[in-house]
């Protein structure tokens, strides 16, 4: 991979890491296999026989409440001939793969495979699911790939500690999932995420509720997570409700955690790769259960519409980084400090 240039410290990575298909290919074994990433509600494995499937970068995994309560991961590929087992969320007494119903108790053991009478030499003693770690953090689950991955509160008790000013966690409930598929490089819908730099340009319907001025808006970085805070205007629209500051949170690499103005709420989503040029990723939106339908449409639309604004800048970016004809762009050190900061912890995981 080609580095920075010489004397560019305040550069951006290389526009060629943004369209390289060997770029991509390293990002999702070095990146997306060995991070802590959120996966689905708590509230869809709460009880025993429930189940959710996801991805983490290009890996399906699925998570499930067996029998006897227990939270557990898996890699969701048959042991068999490696087809995805499940898909969706539901309730199933076993995970049966569809392909030839090779069928996974709840703790990943292999409980059938047709025709194994048949095979003299077949042993399904060792035969199960990979397990995968999993941790939860008030109504969210999050899966790690890798089997040696550092503890989740080293990337989370940051954020925990902020949002726990104006949430109460074990309160909040699942209430909607917005889906998005962007025409951009990953990399550019986070750093996008990372800086508010561009909002009194391309969102004035935010800016007229978040005060996103310099000197009110404030940027925290953190080892895996950084943070971003602005005071909501005195008057301003969608600002009843319990909630006094917006905060906007990241977990490396993927994750965005952030509280909206309005009652108590938590929207919480990643992203994942789908090519070089392409992305795709959801939204889950929380609040406790005394907020009503309305209140919840009134503060997913207005997110929404930043949303709408923002593919328009991103899928723009990418069409200009494609260009092949500029080697780098240059970040503004304070007001794209998170940036910043996200572009070094690729640049050290590619390196």
């Amino acid at each position: 991979m080609a580095g920075l240039p010489s004397g560019t410290a305040q550069a951006t990575l290389p526009w060629s890491w943004y369209s390289d298909p060997e770029v991509l290919r390293r990002e999702q074994k070095r990146i997306f296999r060995r991070a802590w990433q959120y996966a689905c509600p708590a509230d869809l494995v709460a009880e025993p026989g429930a189940f959710s499937a996801a991805h983490v970068g290009d890996v399906p995994v699925v998570v499930v409440r067996d029998r006897a309560g227990e939270l557990r991961a898996f890699l969701n590929v048959c042991r068999h001939r490696g087809s995805v087992v499940v898909e969706g969320a539901g309730r199933r007494e076993t995970l049966q793969c569809r392909y030839h119903a090779w069928t996974y108790d709840l703790d990943g053991s292999l409980k059938a495979a047709p025709r194994a009478q048949r095979e003299p030499d077949f042993d399904a003693d060792g035969i199960r699911l990979l397990p995968l770690a999993v941790e939860t953090w008030g109504p969210l689950v999050f899966v790690n790939p890798d089997p040696e991955a550092p503890p989740f509160k080293k990337t989370l008790d940051p954020v925990a500690e902020q949002l726990a000013q104006d949430l109460d966690p074990g309160s909040l409930r699942f209430r909607r999932r917005s889906e998005v598929e962007l025409a951009c490089n990953w990399k550019v819908a986070v750093e996008n995420y990372l800086e508010c730099y561009h909002c009194p340009v391309a969102h004035p319907g935010f800016s007229a509720v978040v005060d996103v001025t310099p000197d009110a808006y404030r940027l925290e970085t953190h080892e895996r997570s950084s943070s971003q805070f602005g005071p909501i205007r005195a008057g301003g629209p969608g600002t009843r409700g319990a909630v006094s500051e917006g905060q906007f949170h990241w977990l490396w690499p993927v994750t965005k955690l952030y509280v909206m103005p309005g009652p108590q709420n938590l929207a919480a989503g990643p992203l994942r790769p789908l090519g070089t040029e392409r992305s795709t990723g959801f939204l889950d939106y929380f609040f406790p259960e005394d907020v009503t339908d309305a209140e919840v449409e009134e503060l997913i639309e207005f997110d929404d519409q930043v949303g709408r604004e923002d593919r328009v800048l991103v899928e723009a970016v990418q069409q200009g980084v494609r260009s092949g004809l500029l080697e780098a762009g240059r970040l503004m050190p304070e007001s794209e400090r998170l940036l910043a900061h996200f572009q070094r912890l690729v640049r050290e995981e590619l390196a």
